[in-house]
C-alpha cells in the first residue's frame, strides 16, 4: 500500500483542483456575469415596456420556483466596457424558442433569437449557446430575454454572461481540449478492455467497455459537439439523448461494480437491490426522454430519486466490499471517490440544493475522465491477480500431477506413471530391473523404519546412476525399474557399482541384483515381453549368488 501513495497524492491534487475549478470565477474563462431578474410573461407586454419599468422584476426568488412557462429575463445594466463585438453565453435548458431584446446607449433595442429547432447553430462547447450581439452603432447597455415553453428544471438562463472573442476562444479550446483527451482516452480503454477480453473473459471487460461507450455517448451529447455536428438537431432532442446516455452510463457503472467485485459483496438482499435501481433508472430516463415535457416536474424528480437511490446504494457496497475483505475495495474507492462526489453535486443540483455552473454541468465528464485513467490501474491490477491465481493454480496441477504420478516413499515414479511414459517411446529400450537383495532380512535386522531409508538410498543411487531422461521407478516392495534408449545405455553392472559405493543406515552391508533387457517398447504387449525377458536375467542374477547383473538376449516381442 506503501507504494501507491503517489495515486493518493494524485487524487488529493484533482479533488483540489476540482474545487479550486468550482471557486474560480466564471470570469476567468466563460466572460463576465450577468445578474438577472425574472418575471412571468403576461399578453400585451412589450420588449420597450420592460426596458422601461423594470421595477417589476423579481431579483431574489430562484428561478427554479416560478416553475414551467413563458417568462420575461432582465439583465441587470451591463459593464461599461460592453461593446457590440462582445457575445452573449448562457447554458443550454430545455425550451421551445428564446428571444434576446438589447438595448443600446441611444435607446434603440434590437433583437435575435433561437428555437429549440435552431440552437445547434449556435451552440458551442460545454452545451452553450453562444449569441452575437446585434450591431448597432451605440454600445448594448441592457439585455431581455423572451422565454417560450420553459421546463425551467434547473434555471431560466443559465449563467449568462458577456463574453469578448478572445474569452470565447479560449472557452472554446480548453472544452475541446477536455473532451477531446476524454474521447481519444475512452476509445483507447474500449479497445485495450476488449482486445484483453478476448485473452480473458472476465466479466467485468465488457461491462466496463460498456460503461465507456455510453460516456462516450453522454460526453458526444452534453458537450454540445454532436449539436454543432448536426447543426439541424433539435436541441431538446439532444437533451433526450443526453439524458438517456447518462442513465445508462450509471447502469453500465453498477454492472461493473458487481462483475469487478468478488460475488460475496452483491450477496444477499444487495444484488436484487441493485438490479432494482437500475431498474429505476432505465425506466425513469426513458419516461423523461418519451414523455417530455408532459409532467416535466414529476419526471425529472423521479430521475432524480433514481440518481439518489443509486448514491444509497454504494456506501451499502463499499462497506459490504470491506466486511468481506475484498481484494479491489481500495482499487474501486480511489478510482471511483470523485466520480461519486461529483455525482451527490449533480443529484443536489437536480434538486434545488446546488446552483448551475459551467464547471458542474461539465464535472461528469472530468471526473469520469480521471477515473477512466485510474480505472485503468484498477483493472490492470485486477488482470495481474488473474494471473497470479492462473499461476497458482498451475503450480497447484503441476502439483498434484506429480503426487499423482509419484512414489511417495523414494520420490521416484510409481509403476502407473513409469508404464504411461514409457510405453511408445521410439526405438530399442534398455529395461532393467533391480532387486534389493534378501530385503526382509534387512527389515529385520534394523525395523522396517531403516529398511524404509534403505529404499530411499538405494532409488538415490539409481537415479544418479543413468542419465537424466532415464525412467526410473519403484515398481514393487523393493523392486526399481530402470528404462534408458538402448543407443545411450548405461551397463548394468556400472549400476551395481553405483550402488555398492553408496553408504548405507548404520553402514550395514545392502547388495541388489539387477536384470536387463533390450528391445521394442511401443505397445502394451511390447512391455509384457521386454520385462518377462528382464524379469529373466534378474531370476538368472540371483541364482548365480545375488550381488550380481545378468543381461538377456534382445527380446523380440511375439
Amino acid at each position: 500500500m506503501e507504494r501507491l501513495a503517489w495515486l493518493r497524492w494524485m487524487i488529493g491534487a484533482v479533488a483540489l483542483s476540482f474545487c479550486v475549478a468550482f471557486a474560480t470565477p466564471a470570469a476567468a474563462i466563460t466572460g463576465t456575469p450577468v445578474s438577472v431578474c425574472v418575471r412571468p410573461a403576461l399578453s400585451g407586454q412589450t420588449p420597450k415596456a420592460l426596458f422601461a419599468h423594470p421595477d417589476g422584476f423579481d431579483c431574489t426568488t430562484p428561478q427554479t420556483r416560478f416553475g414551467g412557462g413563458d417568462f420575461w429575463v432582465v439583465s441587470k445594466p451591463l459593464p461599461a466596457n460592453t461593446t457590440r463585438a462582445d457575445t452573449v453565453r448562457i447554458g443550454s435548458t430545455w425550451v421551445n424558442r428564446v428571444t434576446l431584446y438589447v438595448q443600446y446607449a441611444d435607446g434603440a433595442i434590437r433583437q435575435t433569437g433561437f428555437t429549440s429547432r435552431t440552437a445547434g447553430q449556435l451552440l458551442g462547447l460545454g452545451a452553450v449557446i453562444v449569441q452575437p450581439i446585434p450591431y448597432h452603432d451605440s454600445a448594448p447597455v441592457r439585455l431581455l430575454w423572451h422565454i417560450e415553453g420553459a421546463a425551467n428544471l434547473r434555471g431560466l438562463i443559465l449563467g449568462p454572461a458577456i463574453a469578448d472573442h478572445q474569452q470565447r476562444d479560449v472557452t472554446e479550446i480548453l472544452l475541446a481540449a477536455l473532451y477531446g483527451a476524454f474521447g481519444g482516452m475512452a476509445l483507447a480503454l474500449i479497445v485495450y478492455n476488449l482486445a484483453l477480453w478476448g485473452a480473458l473473459r472476465q466479466a467485468f471487460q465488457p461491462a466496463y467497455c460498456l460503461l465507456v461507450l455510453c460516456l462516450l455517448a453522454y460526453a458526444l451529447t452534453s458537450s454540445g459537439a454532436l449539436g454543432q455536428m448536426v447543426p439541424t438537431l433539435d436541441n431538446n432532442d439532444r437533451q433526450r439523448l443526453n439524458t438517456l446516455f447518462l442513465a445508462g452510463s450509471a447502469v453500465s457503472a453498477l454492472l461493473f461494480a458487481r462483475a469487478f467485485f468478488e460475488r460475496p459483496v452483491f450477496a444477499g438482499w444487495l444484488r436484487p437491490a441493485s438490479t432494482w435501481v437500475m431498474v429505476a433508472l432505465l425506466s425513469s430516463a426513458t419516461a423523461w426522454a418519451a414523455c417530455a415535457p408532459w409532467h416535466f416536474h414529476v419526471l425529472d424528480r423521479l430521475l432524480a430519486t433514481a440518481y439518489l437511490a443509486l448514491l444509497i446504494l454504494i456506501p451499502t457496497v463499499l462497506y459490504n466490499a470491506w466486511r468481506t475483505r475484498s481484494h479491489f475495495l481500495w482499487l474501486f474507492s480511489l478510482a471511483w471517490s470523485v466520480p461519486i462526489a461529483v455525482a451527490g453535486l449533480r443529484v443536489a443540483n437536480a434538486f434545488g440544493l446546488l446552483k448551475w455552473s459551467l464547471w458542474l454541468d461539465n464535472s461528469t465528464i472530468l471526473s469520469m475522465a480521471l477515473e477512466s485513467m485510474l480505472s485503468s490501474l484498477a483493472i490492470a491490477y485486477r488482470i495481474r491477480l488473474l494471473s497470479v491465481e492462473r499461476d497458482e493454480a498451475r503450480e497447484q496441477e503441476i502439483a498434484a500431477r506429480l503426487l499423482a504420478d509419484t512414489e511417495p516413499l523414494t520420490g521416484l515414479l510409481n509403476r502407473r506413471a513409469f508404464l504411461t511414459r514409457a510405453i511408445g517411446r521410439p526405438g530399442d529400450q534398455m529395461l532393467l530391473i533391480a532387486d534389493v537383495d534378501h530385503f526382509k532380512r534387512v527389515n529385520e535386522k534394523i525395523g522396517h523404519d531403516g529398511g524404509d531409508e534403505v529404499l530411499r538410498v538405494v532409488a538415490r543411487a539409481l537415479r544418479n546412476a543413468v542419465p537424466a531422461d532415464a525412467l526410473v521407478a519403484r515398481i514393487g516392495g523393493e523392486e526399481f525399474a530402470i528404462l534408458l534408449d538402448a543407443a545411450n545405455a548405461v551397463s548394468p553392472d556400472a549400476v551395481l557399482d553405483r550402488l555398492r559405493r553408496q553408504r548405507m543406515p548404520f553402514d550395514i552391508v545392502v547388495t541388489a541384483s539387477i536384470g536387463a533387457c533390450t528391445g521394442p517398447l511401443l505397445h502394451e504387449k511390447d512391455w509384457k515381453h521386454l520385462y518377462h525377458c528382464a524379469d529373466g536375467a534378474l531370476f538368472a542374477a540371483k541364482a548365480a549368488g545375488r550381488d550380481r547383473a545378468r543381461e538377456a538376449p534382445v527380446c523380440i516381442a511375439a
